[in-house]
């Protein structure tokens, strides 16, 4: 799992309010509707209208696992990297090829995709059978024991398919894990498997992106209900726990970073914990996962009428994602989408530069809250359909304010982008249509 935001705010943020994230998904019906009647409890009745999504959720099918190994297949066929095969260690990539979820250890499990023919699993031999309880389909497993090496195995099976070609390796995998093959194989040659694992992550289906529209939906739903909610008097955490609680009525698992103030002019938040008050802008950032997808969403609002610096910077930030929604275009270049919200805001008089943006403009995401490629300036990777991101300009102003309206998008069949979440943010009064 790459490291991203939502994973620091689990451990570094809790002074900000930051709250554990995840799905429900995968648990039984009942254990999701016990966890949204037990959220029900203590809520603020803007929170009555969050209902458990139910049959809206459809999960990856066999068939959708299967493609996406077949589409790695041809990418390597298709590619220039002469790629014979790819080596994936537990993570993401694992579990969007296989949908197994296979927490890291010392001793590795790895899936090898060969350019051509079956795919197989390495596994110590005592978790076989756990494995094999968690396999969609059936894929060959060649387990080792204890005192046995799980590189020997890769490298013979390796050695069935080339005596000297190249193997992906990918991007998170551990040095001791790529160490352990490249000792094991050392007439192979060994690249990035980013062509291939981004290649097929990085251009969504029209699956994997309703999955995405639900978790931006349900985000927007919480945060509506917690916007309504605001009282003078409470704290960070005190919002934060809302959030949480507005999830888990839904069935779902979400967290929240909430800012108060000042500490909104840190855009990962500070440790210093504020107090809502009347005219302290309110920042509510990040989201859900549905089946593995998810959403990434930042609201601003303020408890009562806004100050006119707040106002000013709220409507440049809009301005700066309408321009960036525009520049998103198929065949255009992810650093020119930053271009486009940067100048925005620059012109506008915070700049130049990363001065009061300080940050690039958004990620892509999917699987991962974080995931290649990013909207950054200098960015050469060309924009396609199926590609979506994060569209997240702001203004940070050091011990003073912060500023960001965050909304998620793809780039559609035509070309143009469109927003995932429902809509952007109408104003600070209402920071959710």
């Amino acid at each position: 799992m790459k490291i991203s935001r939502r994973n620091l705010l689990k451990t570094a943020s809790v002074a900000s309010g930051s709250v554990a994230a995840g799905s429900l998904f995968g648990r039984s019906p009942q254990a999701r509707e016990a966890n949204a009647q037990s959220a029900s409890q203590s809520l603020p009745p803007a929170f009555d209208k969050l209902k458990p999504l139910g049959d809206r959720v459809k999960p990856i099918r066999v068939d959708e696992l299967q493609a996406r190994i077949a589409r790695a297949q041809q990418l390597m066929t298709d590619a220039d990297s002469r790629l014979q095969a790819i080596y994936v260690t537990p993570g993401t990539t694992l579990t969007y090829f296989t949908a197994i979820r296979w927490w890291p250890s010392e001793r590795i499990l790895a899936l090898l995709v060969p350019r051509q023919g079956d795919p197989i699993l390495i596994c110590p031999a005592f978790e076989e059978a756990r494995l094999r309880e968690l396999l969609r389909w059936p894929i060959a497993i060649r387990a080792w024991e204890e005192d046995e090496s799980p590189y020997a195995l890769a490298a013979a099976w390796l050695a069935g398919i080339t005596k000297t070609g190249r193997v992906g390796i990918e991007e998170t995998t551990r040095f001791v894990f790529f160490d352990g093959l490249r000792r094991a194989a050392p007439a192979l040659e060994y690249a990035s498997a980013d062509p291939i694992t981004v290649g097929c992550r990085a251009q969504k289906s029209e699956h994997e992106l309703e999955l995405m529209r639900l978790a931006c939906s349900a985000t927007c739903d919480v945060y509506k209900a917690t916007f309504a909610s605001l009282r003078e008097g409470m704290s960070q955490r005190d919002v934060a726990a809302l959030v949480e609680k507005g999830y888990a009525r839904m069935g779902l698992r979400g967290e929240a970073s909430v800012t108060f103030g000042a500490s909104s002019s840190l855009p990962h938040g500070s440790r210093d914990e504020q107090t809502l008050r009347e005219g302290l802008g309110v920042m509510i950032d990040d989201g859900t996962t549905i089946e593995g997808y998810q959403s990434d969403v930042t609201r601003m609002g303020v408890l009562g009428k806004p100050p006119e610096k707040l106002q000013r910077a709220f409507e440049i930030v809009r301005a700066a994602q309408d321009a960036a929604l525009a520049a998103a275009v198929a065949g255009r270049e992810c650093g020119s989408v930053d271009d486009a919200a940067r100048k925005v805001i620059s012109d506008a008089g915070f700049g130049p530069g990363y001065k009061y943006f300080s940050h690039r403009l958004g990620h892509g995401i999917g699987m991962d809250g974080h995931e290649s490629p990013y909207l950054v300036r200098g960015n050469r990777t060309v924009l396609k359909p199926g590609m979506t991101f994060s569209n997240e300009p702001g203004i940070y102003v050091a011990g003073d304010y912060g500023m960001r309206c965050e909304d998620d998008m793809v780039i559609s069949e035509s070309g143009a982008a469109h927003l995932l979440t429902p809509g952007f943010q109408p104003s600070l009064e209402t920071p959710v249509a």
